[in-house]
């Protein structure tokens, strides 16, 4: 009996309220285990990365899965196993990062410049994960058997 290898839905189109908000840049949707499900760029961009790519979106859902496995060990560390990572955030010179739990096993990401509300955006992350979380959670992949 052969498996199935079933394609992830892209759920990009629901990350248009995010790319909408002033200052953000990019948003992206990823499984826990690093794959892109989804990803928008706020429209008129210009520097560095003007538009995210499908090979920019797969590089940082591959950098956000990192990030997610690491802030959860960190947590566990510190306070227990049942402590779970609400919100990450980085700040940097260019502007901030933040991701979120998405769902049963994803998260998302969003990029914004360093004029963006940041408090703002991180409401408005939680409230699309509470309005489309079901779309935006990744089941667990089902097991491969070989013929």
């Amino acid at each position: 009996m052969a498996g199935t290898i079933s394609r992830l839905p892209d759920v990009g189109w629901m990350l248009r309220p995010l790319t909408q908000i002033p200052g953000v840049r990019h948003a992206v949707v990823v499984s826990e285990d690093g794959l892109r499900m989804g990803h928008g760029s706020a429209e008129g961009l210009t520097g560095e990365v003007s538009e995210l790519g499908v090979a920019e979106a797969e590089s940082l859902a591959a950098a956000c899965a990192a990030l997610t496995v690491t802030s959860q060990s960190t947590v566990s560390l510190l306070f227990g196993e049942e402590a779970g990572v609400r919100q990450l955030m980085i700040e940097s010179d260019g502007g901030f990062v933040l991701f979120t739990s998405a769902g049963q096993g994803a998260s998302l990401g969003v990029a914004t410049g360093t004029e963006a509300d940041v408090g703002l955006v991180a409401q408005q992350m939680q409230v699309l994960v509470a309005r489309i979380g079901a779309h935006l959670s990744s089941r667990p992949r089902e097991q491969i058997t070989a013929p």
